[in-house]
């Protein structure tokens, strides 16, 4: 078969992908086993086989939980703002940084921008507490000097919600921009002499040209991003919350460490942990979907 001798002849190099097919077996598919424990009233002594099944008893024990529903609200807010102020906020940057004209301050940019990625969010966190601190933090200890009061960055809701948004952009907007500017460099730059020869604006230059160069690529990462609308990180809403605004703060990751690790029921971090999957799966293809239908253009 023509199959089997094109394997033959090239042995060496199904030889190299072994090792990749192996650590996607090992540690991506066999873990999906443990999704049963989601149907079972998990026993960690009698293991995940030998647990008894309790059916769907777990997830209407999770839908009956007030907690539950505040987690995913919040979840829901906190990406949603995410989404708003921090999906764009890249594309803007890249677009500017690709209008610079020294090569020399471009590099700099890029890399003090890029540079908050590589921050861990313990240190992020504790930078913030040095900052935003009602008591002792840089700004309201000058709001204090200038004889304005303290503003709770970290206390209150509202300003939490800013804070945590603002923050958040901050420490992902520079490596966010490194796909678009990558992007940028496939557009054909005949494109940008003509519309200088047109008379173009360096604007409409931008939104003729750029904008429409890099729009699949725009595309591509809003589905992703949409996908991600129910799945939200641990650490960041963790360590920046507190117990003042753990109703905005609270989310199912942190729902999940608190209700389903610390307190031991496994059954019930797995049954939350796949309810999030669904639904990041069905949002991911109704995203799609609608993109396909608008603008042609989609992941798959």
């Amino acid at each position: 078969m023509p199959a089997i001798r094109y394997l033959l002849r090239y042995w060496q190099l199904y030889l190299m992908l072994l090792p990749v097919v192996a650590y996607f077996f090992i540690f991506k598919y066999m873990p999906l086993y443990g999704v049963t424990i989601a149907f079972k009233e998990y026993n960690m002594f009698k293991g995940v086989a030998a647990s008894e099944w309790v059916g769907l008893e777990i997830f209407r024990d999770i839908f009956g939980m007030q907690s539950f529903y505040t987690a995913l609200r919040n979840t829901f807010l906190l990406n949603g703002l995410d989404f708003v102020f921090g999906f764009p906020a890249p594309i803007l940057l890249a677009v500017c940084l690709n209008e610079l004209r020294v090569a020399a301050f471009q590099r700099v940019s890029q890399t003090l921008l890029y540079l908050p990625h590589f921050i861990s969010w313990v240190i992020i966190g504790g930078m913030m507490y040095q900052v935003f601190a009602t008591n002792y933090g840089i700004i309201n200890v000058l709001l204090a000097n200038i004889g304005i009061g303290p503003i709770p960055f970290l206390a209150d809701s509202g300003y939490w919600l800013v804070t945590y948004t603002s923050v958040g952009v901050w420490q992902g907007v520079g490596w966010g921009s490194i796909i678009y500017l990558a992007a940028m460099t496939g557009i054909n730059k005949e494109l940008y002499d003509a519309a200088d020869v047109d008379g173009a604006s360096r604007l409409r230059r931008i939104w003729h040209i750029t904008i429409p160069g890099i729009r699949s690529t725009i595309i591509v990462l809003m589905i992703l991003k949409l996908g991600d609308m129910v799945d939200i990180g641990f650490d960041r809403p963790y360590i920046i919350g507190n117990v003042m605004v753990r109703e905005v703060s609270d989310v199912l990751s942190t729902f999940i460490y608190r209700v389903g690790l610390q307190s031991g029921q496994f059954s019930v971090a797995t049954a939350v942990g796949l309810f999030q999957a669904v639904v990041g799966l069905v949002f991911i293809l109704t995203a799609n979907y609608i993109s396909k239908k608008t603008t042609d253009e989609g992941i798959m």
